[in-house]
């Protein structure tokens, strides 16, 4: 596909990313509702191809990764928009394909009375990870009640990769709420008080 210039780009409304882990695929609509740009880009070059583009509404589905893309897209001056993949599916259409998802998100991200998920700093991720529940009694916070032995380890681990980071923080007020003190892996401390 040819580059596209300056004065092409410059009417842009929208675009919608779908991220992957290596690639993310991009879809634009102009000002008239058509389609005027459809790029592949990798990971690296995300910054400076969103630097060339100018200040417009950026969606993107739902996912740990969408609140840091959010948090750049937002420095660099775009006004990104976090949609919960359930409200981009009514919008998708012909088969599932990343162009086809991007489509759908950008389409989605159009709609004046949708509801975004909230952009969260990397501390409120950091302490939605360690809710009370699934750090004491190792029961994943997504309700279906079944044991998840990892979940304690995982906590431990993040821990020892930011030691001074709200992890350490949520797991001390987490054990100071229940009386007891927690290890740094994560584990309650069972020495005899």
């Amino acid at each position: 596909m040819k580059a596209r210039t300056t004065a092409e780009t410059a009417r842009l409304a929208v675009i919608g990313v779908d991220i992957g882990k290596e690639v993310f695929h991009l879809v634009a609509f102009d000002t008239d509702g058509k389609i005027a740009l459809r790029k592949k880009i990798r990971r690296l070059s995300f910054a400076d191809t969103f630097e060339q583009l100018p200040p417009c509404i950026v969606g993107m589905e739902a996912c740990l990764s969408a609140h840091f893309v959010s948090r750049k897209l937002r420095a660099l001056g775009h006004e990104p928009r976090i949609i919960p993949a359930l409200y981009v599916k009514p919008f998708l259409k012909g088969q599932k394909n990343d162009y086809n998802d991007a489509e759908a998100i950008a389409e989605a991200a159009l709609r004046p009375n949708l509801r975004i998920v909230q952009e969260k700093s990397q501390d409120q991720l950091d302490l939605q990870a360690f809710s009370s529940r699934a750090v004491t009694t190792g029961v994943a916070p997504n309700g279906d009640n079944q044991p998840d032995p990892c979940l304690s380890h995982r906590a431990g681990y993040r821990c020892q990769v930011w030691p001074t980071c709200s992890a350490q923080l949520a797991l001390r007020h987490i054990g100071e709420q229940e009386g007891r003190d927690l290890a740094t892996d994560g584990q309650p401390d069972r020495r005899p008080l």
